[in-house]
């Protein structure tokens, strides 16, 4: 079984978007969204960064963060921004950790037309790497909850 989720439109599993309004503090800094958070990563010590951070919604911090070149390393290092983003996310949210955690083991998968990467295309061809994320999260943090019980609640 798997659970496809996409845009932030109030169907149970959209909170897993990165278009969802579960913002955070991290670095010093507020997210308005997981999407702000990697877009302005893309422009680190530039004017951009703080554009995009401040952009009113995710729609437009995605067309701010896309303007301009990314910089240079951007291909090596965008998983490891997209994984703290998400993670971030879920650990300042307790109703949608709980609703990660309660996926159990199943596939999640970005259902992104488009998207070949984070997503799984309009074919299912694509490697759908922000469910990959979310499952290595989860994973994670069930491994925590776990280790954090005592003998007699095990």
């Amino acid at each position: 079984m798997a659970i496809y989720f996409f845009s932030a439109d109030g169907s149970f599993y959209s909170c897993f978007s990165n278009f969802s309004l579960h913002g955070f503090e991290l670095e010093g800094h507020w997210w308005l969204t997981s999407e702000h958070y990697y877009q302005a990563h893309k422009h680190i010590d530039t004017p951009q960064f703080e554009q995009v951070r401040q952009a009113p919604d995710p729609t437009e911090a995605k067309l701010r963060g896309r303007a301009l070149p990314c910089r240079s390393d951007w291909e090596a290092v965008k998983d490891e921004v997209m994984h703290r983003a998400v993670l971030h996310k879920f650990l300042a949210h307790g109703a949608i950790r709980d609703r990660l955690l309660a996926t159990g083991d199943e596939v999640l998968i970005e259902d992104s037309p488009v998207d070949y990467y984070w997503g799984c295309g309009a074919d299912g061809s694509g490697r759908n790497r922000l469910g990959e994320i979310l499952m290595e999260i989860r994973a994670r943090l069930l491994a925590e909850a776990r280790s954090c019980e005592t003998p007699s609640q095990q």
